[in-house]
């Protein structure tokens, strides 16, 4: 396109981003018309795809981070041939697929990733970015369409960082400095200096540019394309309600339909239908490493002493010698969650994050967008800072694996601000989730490789301690299912345990045993979903349940028991035994019976029901 055409498709592009969001009576025109120019020469000369080939391994790729601008995306859509004029007017509607902020891509096929919680697009981005440098090679590029005051998130420095030190030269984030927040001026205005310095810090090339001058901001694409070895910042200039007298540049006017559209869009020149040609990529191929397909994974025998850390460590490495498509990313702590095991095995596919959560899981999204199958860890407890980043991943529906080791009271010393006390109930509080959580070497292994083959996020709680393996080798742990350790007709009641507390509740039951008091152990290694089956048979046939878990009360193991008893059905007597206290410095023994969930304290709880039981 020459100059002409490409305002006269900005102007379009304004235009449709009013009339959706009149059509809907809600939406962010103002927000998506200062970016209207930016999106026009990206389009018309810079991105290369094939919108009925979203799947090409040499698509561009471009994120929408300030995803209320999503007007301008569908708008951009429409322009492309992609969408029609009659599906960008059901914007926001029920059952549309053109949402208030980008839907995930199983509903749009060409949205990476679902975005709208600002400062996550450029963190996914670099994840893409990683992707297409060291592992797809195709040779495409990834752009990141930014806001300014998403620039105030402590993640967006976090992926500068990140993509600086990797050399990131295939990635762009091109800044929308419209100066205009939600309530009011931004923190640096039109400062575009500002913004250069931070990012120059980081060992970013940047472009100031005039965000509006289509001529300037193809020059400053056309730049971005030669940094030699630096990602770039595109620092644009541009008006909020660029080309509304009545809009433009004004506070007050954030997330509202303009207030006459039908003058707006006369202002604009009214409703046109100009196409953009988007250039197809070239010709590319998925590199994948190579896998043998013969998955050797460790052996423990029962008695050995070994910790889950250091089987899941072991049985990722195996898992990777499988299958070409794993990858792993730590936060600076692979010596102690095992993920270094992998690392050495494949380093090719190991990406080190640093001490950086919220990048870790925003780079894990980023690679599962591009068909990988990521496995990311840190500590149980510093996973919780990340938290955002998961419940957009769960909207996105991103296949991604998490694991937190260093789980609970249990890692001793340390002290609680180490301890993972509240990871299963973040965990099973989002949509579509797995949660594991295995008690020995054996059942970790077998756990960590039926992850891969899952649907959406799958967390698996690992411990730092040695423990018994209970478990052979050839054991089987179906997802959602569960094992009955324990069991007799005699029983007067169900132990209901998961991880560290399986092994005392074993040593519980046969004290209790000793006293004759025959009791149920079921080791509830699947937190979500649970074996509902298996945990109302024991409530009918032993009547009384106790639940023990090295967590919080509040949405852990205990609560995953009681969703068994949802649907009508009599929930049984229950005695819950949880970490309700907040523990100080003290050995993995003690921690465990300070909390009340030793071997100890369960036999005195089953006790104390079966007694009551008995009374009554």
């Amino acid at each position: 396109m020459n100059t002409r055409q490409l305002i006269d498709l900005g102007r379009q592009l304004r235009v449709d981003s009013v009339r959706a969001a009149d059509t809907a009576n809600s939406g962010h025109p103002t927000s998506s018309m200062s970016a209207a120019d930016l999106v026009a020469v990206l389009f018309a000369h810079h991105l290369r795809y094939d919108f009925e080939r979203p799947r090409h391994p040499g698509n561009d790729r471009l994120i929408l981070s300030k995803g209320h601008a999503s007007p301008l995306l569908y708008a951009a859509y429409k322009a492309a041939g992609a969408v029609s004029e009659s599906e960008l007017l059901t914007f926001r509607r029920e059952g549309s697929r053109l949402e208030g902020h980008p839907s995930p891509p199983r509903r749009l096929p060409w949205v990476e990733t679902a975005t709208g919680s600002l400062g996550q697009g450029l963190p996914v981005g670099v994840g893409v970015a990683l992707a297409g440098k060291r592992l797809d090679r195709t040779g495409y590029r990834v752009w990141v369409l930014c806001g300014d005051s998403e620039l105030a998130e402590g993640s967006v420095w976090e992926a500068a960082e990140h993509a600086g030190y990797e050399h990131l030269d295939n990635l762009t984030v091109i800044v929308d400095v419209n100066r205009l927040g939600q309530r009011g001026p931004t923190r640096h205005g039109h400062d575009l200096d500002a913004y250069a310095r931070r990012f120059q810090a980081f060992g970013w090339h940047t472009v100031e540019v005039d965000g509006h001058d289509v001529d300037a901001v193809d020059r400053a694409y056309g730049e971005a394309a030669s940094t030699g070895g630096q990602p770039t910042a595109i620092l644009a200039r541009t008006l909020k309600g660029k080309g509304v007298g009545s809009v433009q540049d004004r506070e007050g006017l954030h997330g509202k339909p303009l207030p006459d559209a039908e003058e707006a869009i006369a202002e604009l020149g009214g409703v046109h239908d100009h196409h953009v040609d988007v250039r197809p990529p070239p010709a590319a191929r998925m590199l994948h490493a190579v896998s043998s397909g013969h998955l050797d994974l460790p052996r423990f025998e029962i008695g050995e002493e070994a910790a889950t850390r250091d089987a899941f460590g072991q049985a990722l490495a195996a898992l990777g010698g499988a299958r070409g498509d794993v990858v792993a990313l730590d936060g600076e702590v692979g010596d102690s969650t095992r993920a270094e095991l992998f690392a050495k095995e494949h380093p090719d596919r190991y990406f080190e994050c640093y001490i950086a959560e919220q990048q870790l899981v925003g780079a894990a999204v980023g690679m599962a967008a591009r068909g990988w199958v990521p496995y990311a860890t840190t500590f149980a407890a510093f996973l919780t800072r990340a938290h955002d980043f998961v419940r957009m991943a769960a909207v996105s529906g991103s296949g991604i694996n998490l694991v937190g080791s260093h789980a609970g009271v249990a890692i001793g010393q340390d002290g609680p601000s180490q301890m993972g006390l509240e990871d299963l109930a973040m965990f099973r509080a989002l949509y579509g989730t797995t949660v594991l959580y295995p008690c020995d070497a054996n059942q970790t292994a077998k756990l960590v490789v039926a992850m891969a083959g899952l649907e959406g996020i799958r967390y698996l709680r690992t411990s730092r301690g040695d423990s018994p393996v209970v478990y052979s080798p050839t054991e089987e742990f179906p997802v959602g299912g569960s094992k009955v350790l324990r069991a007799s007709s005699d029983d007067r009641l169900t132990i209901v345990a998961a991880g560290v507390t399986v092994h005392e509740a074993l040593a519980a039951a046969d004290a209790l045993d000793g006293e004759g008091i025959r009791v149920r152990v079921i080791d509830l290694y699947s937190v979500k979903p649970v074996d509902r089956a298996t945990l109302r048979e024991a409530a009918e046939e032993t009547g009384c349940l106790v639940t023990v878990e090295d967590h919080r009360e509040e949405g852990g193991l205990g609560d995953a028991v009681l969703d068994a008893f949802t649907d009508g059905r009599p929930v049984p007597r229950l005695a819950r035994l949880a970490v309700r206290t907040m523990p100080g410095s003290a050995s993995p023994a003690e921690q465990l019976r300070a909390a009340g969930i030793d071997a100890q304290s369960i036999a005195a709880a089953a006790r104390l029901l079966v007694e009551t039981a008995v009374v009554r």
